[in-house]
């Protein structure tokens, strides 16, 4: 078995903590908004969703996050052509950005639209709706919170069904869907299926 390399524990180490700052500064320097109405996207792409929902909704603060700079880079770009002062976005990764979220600035409302659908059996650990993360975000959302999530891989959406169905904090509700846009992957897809699950109050 080959030695750990310190130097490289040490520089992973350091750049967690950078990350983990970044979340913290990002969250600091948020306005407050009225009714603590606060929305998150995981995974904003280029941001076309988030900027019509909060162009839609100016009562709600919302935040995007996406792993590729790339794309938190156009969003923001597009955030500042509506001039959206209700929407921020920022480049992280989701478990991380939730572990420093405050707790005192809980989420009312949650999407996830169309994620990696890791296909491959051995891959299925690095899908996101997992009861873990199921659980972290109960943690940071108001009672009743709603979690939107929709894809366009049925297995899938028949596995994070079964994964909200089964979680104790969380309860699959019909509902309508509350905002409709198209995102690229929407438009590209044939067929997809979404479901709605609130946060139990307990």
């Amino acid at each position: 078995m080959p030695e750990e390399d310190p130097v490289r524990i040490e520089a992973y180490r350091v750049e967690l903590e950078r990350r983990k700052d970044a979340v913290r500064d990002f969250a600091a320097g948020l306005p407050t908004w009225p009714d603590q109405k606060v929305v998150w996207e995981v995974g904003c792409g280029h941001g076309h969703f988030l900027n019509a929902y909060a162009e839609a909704h100016p009562d709600q603060l919302c935040i995007g996050i996406d792993l590729v700079g790339e794309r938190v880079e156009r969003s923001a770009k597009k955030k500042d052509r509506n001039q959206l002062p209700n929407l921020h976005f920022l480049r992280s990764e989701a478990r991380l950005f939730l572990s420093q979220w405050p707790a005192e600035r809980p989420f009312s409302r949650v999407f996830i639209l169309f994620p990696d659908p890791w296909p491959k059996a051995r891959h299925h650990k690095h899908r996101i709706l997992q009861p873990e993360f199921l659980s972290a975000l109960a943690g940071r959302c108001q009672p009743r919170a709603a979690l939107h999530f929709r894809t366009d891989y049925r297995p899938y959406f028949d596995d994070a069904h079964q994964t909200l169905s089964a979680h104790s904090r969380w309860e699959v509700v019909a509902e309508p869907w509350p905002f409709e846009y198209e995102t690229v992957f929407q438009q590209r897809a044939t067929s997809y299926d979404s479901v709605i699950a609130r946060r139990r109050p307990h």
